[in-house]
């Protein structure tokens, strides 16, 4: 009788660590468990005038009279993206003795609807869909322009699709005149106001870049 007992005393052990292991290993293949949610697709950001990290043309820098800007497209935009904060800059140079690095272009408060820019946006502190620009040059795309007895600097392209809008962000510098000297700080000021109003509000970022110093003269 006593080894019935203790017979059917380990049976009934086998059988709850048998219960306990089907439970934390959870449901079988096939079964009715729910499956795991797809991670969302980065953003991508691109352009058909040069491969990414490669040299920029000249046509797009300091090395022609007029440099126009290159055609950009952004895809994988996350949802609730409300506007795109477009920043062009150069992290090799040291602007005005700090820490701060050459605005080569910043646009702001750009439709969500957008995929992309076309090749040579035109100049304008405020163009018609809303978008707000600025750089060194005044209200345009400033051309990459290291010099030629230096390294290639680094020249990058960053997108942020944000979840908020930035109308309210004046531009510090206003539509510069031909021939006038825009003020060094402008460009500065305004990126530290727009990029404060972004904290928080950055569902996405994609960034691209390119090489360039001038030819030798």
């Amino acid at each position: 009788m006593k080894t019935k007992f203790t017979l059917l005393i380990v049976a009934l052990t086998l059988a709850l660590a048998a219960t306990l292991a089907a439970g934390q290993q959870g449901p079988a293949r096939g079964g009715g468990g729910a499956a795991p949610a797809a991670a969302a697709a980065p953003m991508t950001l691109t352009t058909m005038g040069w491969a990414d990290g490669t040299m920029i043309p000249n046509k797009y820098t300091q090395a022609v009279p007029m440099p126009v800007s290159p055609a950009l497209t952004w895809t994988n935009v996350p949802a609730g993206t409300q506007s795109f904060v477009l920043h062009f800059h150069d992290p090799d140079v040291s602007k005005n003795n700090t820490t701060a690095e050459q605005v080569r272009w910043l646009m702001w408060n750009m439709q969500a609807t957008l995929t992309g820019l076309p090749k040579g946006v035109a100049m304008g502190a405020q163009l018609p869909d809303g978008s707000r620009q600025i750089s060194a040059s005044g209200s345009t795309y400033r051309g990459p322009g290291a010099p030629a007895n230096g390294p290639y600097h680094h020249y990058t392209f960053e997108i942020y699709a944000l979840d908020i809008k930035l109308d309210t962000i004046p531009a510090v510098a206003m539509p510069v005149a031909a021939g006038a000297t825009p003020n060094p700080n402008d460009e500065l000021q305004t990126r530290d106001k727009v990029f404060a109003a972004m904290q928080g509000h950055v569902r996405g970022k994609a960034v691209m870049g390119g090489l360039f110093r001038r030819p030798p003269a």
